[in-house]
């Protein structure tokens, strides 16, 4: 059972939600895994969902899982794209990965309306603006 896992604190390891544009010059929306740690993340598991109300309508996207086999120190994968069109409601990624023996688990949620052009910030290891979750 999970209440029987010592679960070690996450730190290091981080998700952004960056803008970048394609070869049109349109901006394009991605969530990234950062790795700011000296280890590798290996058999990294990122569920993610969107849930919340607009217009007094309950919204729910899809689950989606996925799975990374390894993520190098100090680097970074795409998880998914994003539409911008659920910027407006709670946007969750549930990250579990293993260093060495150990296993970490964290949730990060983006709120509702946090991902706006006032919150951008340069992420340095992605060259790219975009909001940061630690």
């Amino acid at each position: 059972m999970k209440k029987d896992i010592d679960f070690e604190p996450v730190e290091g390891v981080s998700i952004a939600i960056a803008t970048s544009e394609n070869e049109f010059g349109q901006p394009v929306w991605n969530v990234y895994l950062l790795n700011n740690n000296a280890e590798y993340l290996d058999n990294v598991l990122v569920t993610s969902k969107g849930y919340g109300s607009y217009q007094n309508e309950e919204i729910k996207t899809s689950v989606l899982r996925h799975m990374f086999e390894q993520v190098e120190p100090k680097s970074f994968v795409k998880i998914e794209p994003i539409d911008p069109a659920i910027f407006h409601i709670y946007n969750e990624y549930w990250v579990s990965y293993y260093i060495g023996r150990k296993i970490y688990d964290k949730k990060y949620i983006f709120v509702p309306d946090s991902i706006i052009e006032s919150n951008l910030i340069d992420i340095a290891m992605l060259n790219m603006r975009g909001v940061l979750h630690n």
